[in-house]
């Protein structure tokens, strides 16, 4: 549908999302950066689905049974902004709008999560926005069957581009929702045959609309300037089982002199751009001006849902005041009074029993403890259950026979998995958790960074954590993975040692509220090394003083995970030998370096020679080798220097020199040399 047809029969819907492109291209141009072209072109669809479908309520943007929108296509980012501006969300000012992309601003470029409230995620990195969406349905689906449809019943509404479905992850996402039949996801795809580089075609030729169909999708579509067509599709939408993907064909740009060209996708449309486009939509309104009569429309939308809030307020006044308390503490994340004491009862138990066993068998002994305390736990693997140890055996399968179940088969998709637990977690309700190969960090790294970026405490259970894993070879033992996660801000990286520790790192992950975890682990056994039972959580320090020197400080010895075992051979050698030595482990850099410097100086004395031990490279350990008291001719490392081999762990711990007789050698001769 054309401007002036549309102007003509829609005169009111019409200026509703004229006020919509209007704050976008005058956000972009006050800004001299930014990206137009998208909500003015799918303004008539945001309309539409706001005005006629969205539940929400403007007035109490965290009510929990609300609708979810994600704007997977971020870049539009004044699309959303524009929509909680006019809607009534009390802090999207008409400043903020005006302050588009500044600092300190809550407009960012891209939206952020956290920024603002009705912003569910963050979206920027094309396709995580409709991956997300996948675990916000989940988590409705999960919460539904559970709790029952008084408590939980919305849809997850997710606007993408060209752009988000030519990613790879959206290949996983719209598989993995097919195969669930998530029948509340509903994806609006921007269908404008543009890309930063010109048309798709120059680079893509996917039938989109066959490729939604042959994952399991519902395909509707539509005319994305004609409401009445976006209205009949939007609610064929909501009929059906299966997610549905509703083709909206719309013009980039609308009505702007740059329309349906790849100029209006990121750049602003320049003064006389602006005003040719105020004319055609005959706009006699000012910069950031919305005449009072038309914002009094958009913020009677903006309550439109108070009435579905108050009734659900009501249905959940009606719960057993046990299940108020239960939900309420799934809302808040929260964990259960009863974690702590689990925690403590088998580490207890270990330090009697003195199991050995690899730390993938001993997170799955912590699971199937916590599990049946935590009903909020869903947890899951990319392909690799039996090697990840993530089902406990209370669990049950979620899929769509069985909603209540509570771990997910992700498939081999590793990026969407990371990306579907984010939208999990940000639904609300969820402590989600899933597992692969460390190596395999590589595939889900651009959702893991996001995790760490939104602050969403999310736990990644990635085994197989060094050359340990032996035979598979030097394509899955992870050399450089553990610096790159420890690299990401706002990242726990855990690698215990033993199942004490493990139960530790657990009990740090699942308290977590504002950081993901990933709880680096083995595949080979390792000894029970905390023999002393202890209540306190030791973890939490991020290093400790596992095993003091006898006679007189001569060497540190810090390691992690498998080496600790290393390092307390090699301490036993080096003190039979009359040199005392200090067996430090640090299963968490991050939360040692959050300890006050008394505590650090107290695990790290100035004096002795330090050596790290790690089987993976080691970038990083210069910190803790010569930072914090320490000095460069006085401290070594022993670990890897380049990619691993196919071999039997053994052989290759043997191989690569990384042992506890080399530990003893590189110690006496950094004694030798000073």
């Amino acid at each position: 549908m054309d401007i002036a047809t549309l102007k003509d029969l829609h005169p009111d819907h019409f200026a509703r999302a004229a006020a919509i492109r209007t704050l976008a291209m005058d956000a972009v141009q006050a800004a001299n950066s930014g990206h137009p072209g998208m909500p003015m072109g799918m303004a008539d669809v945001a309309t539409v689905l706001f005005e006629k479908h969205l539940k929400f309520d403007a007035t109490n943007p965290d009510w929990p049974d609300r609708d979810r929108f994600i704007l997977s296509a971020g870049h539009g980012s004044m699309l959303l902004y524009a929509l909680l501006h006019l809607t009534g969300y009390e802090d999207m000012t008409i400043e903020q709008i005006k302050n588009f992309r500044q600092l300190g601003s809550i407009t960012a470029g891209h939206p952020e999560y956290g920024h603002a409230k009705g912003i569910e995620t963050t979206t920027g990195p094309l396709g995580q926005g409709i991956a997300n969406a996948v675990g916000f349905a989940m988590a409705e689906e999960s919460l539904r069957a559970r709790y029952g449809k008084k408590v939980c019943d919305h849809y997850t509404y997710v606007i993408a581009g060209d752009g988000c479905l030519m990613e790879g992850i959206s290949h996983e996402a719209i598989g993995l929702a097919g195969m669930q039949k998530l029948g509340k996801l509903i994806v609006l795809w921007d269908d404008n045959n543009i890309s930063i580089d010109g048309e798709v075609g120059l680079s893509d030729i996917t039938d989109q609309k066959k490729r939604f169909q042959a994952a399991g999708w519902q395909v509707v579509e539509c005319d994305g300037h004609d409401p009445e067509d976006i209205d009949r599709a939007l609610t064929q939408a909501k009929s059906s089982k299966k997610p549905t993907m509703v083709a909206c064909k719309t013009h980039i740009g609308f009505g702007s002199p740059k329309q349906d060209t790849a100029k209006a996708h990121g750049s602003p449309l320049g003064p006389d751009g602006i005003q040719s486009t105020r004319e055609v939509y005959g706009w006699p309104y000012g910069p950031f001006e919305i005449p009072d009569a038309l914002l009094q429309e958009w913020r009677a939308i903006g309550t439109r849902g108070s009435d579905e809030r108050d009734a659900w307020n009501a249905r959940y006044a009606e719960l057993s005041p046990n299940r108020q308390t239960e939900l309420n503490r799934l809302w808040t994340g929260a964990a259960p009074k009863k974690l702590a004491s689990t925690i403590r009862a088998l580490k207890k138990q270990i330090s009697e029993s003195l199991p050995k066993v690899a730390t993938r068998r001993a997170s799955e002994m912590v699971l199937e403890v916590v599990n049946p305390i935590m009903p909020e736990n869903i947890g899951g693997s990319a392909d690799l259950t039996g090697s990840n140890n993530t089902l406990t055996p209370d669990l049950g399968i979620f899929d769509q026979t069985n909603r209540k179940g509570r771990y997910v088969h992700y498939g081999i998709r590793e990026h969407g998995m990371a990306a579907a637990m984010n939208g999990l977690a940000l639904h609300g309700g969820i402590r989600p958790y899933g597992g692969t190969f460390l190596c395999f960090t590589d595939y889900a790294r651009g959702a893991m960074r996001l995790s760490s970026l939104m602050g969403v405490p999310v736990t990644y259970v990635m085994t197989h954590d060094s050359i340990g894993l032996g035979e598979d070879g030097p394509t899955h033992q992870p050399v450089e993975h553990t610096a790159m996660l420890r690299a990401s801000p706002n990242m726990n990286v855990f690698r215990p040692a033993d199942t004490v520790e493990t139960a530790e790192a657990w009990e740090l992950a699942l308290t977590s509220t504002k950081t993901p975890s990933t709880l680096v682990l083995t595949r080979q056994g390792l000894p029970t090394v905390r023999t002393e039972h202890k209540m306190r959580n030791l973890t939490a320090q991020g290093a400790y003083v596992l095993r003091e020197a006898e006679g007189k400080r001569q060497a540190l010895l810090i390691a992690t995970g498998s080496e600790v075992e290393i390092a307390l051979k090699a301490r036993d050698i080096l003190q039979a030998d009359g040199i005392g030595t200090r067996v430090v482990s640090m299963p968490c850099w991050e939360l040692f370096e959050e300890q006050d410097e008394a505590y650090r100086r107290k695990v790290l004395p100035a004096g002795p020679v330090r050596v790290a031990i790690e089987a993976g490279l080691r970038f990083g350990w210069d910190r803790w080798l010569f930072g914090e008291r320490g000095k460069r001719e006085k401290s070594g490392f022993i670990g890897m220097h380049g990619f691993g081999a196919s071999a039997p762990a053994p052989e290759l711990y043997e191989h690569f020199g990384i042992t506890p007789e080399a530990t003893v050698a590189k110690v006496k001769d950094l004694i030798g040399g000073n």
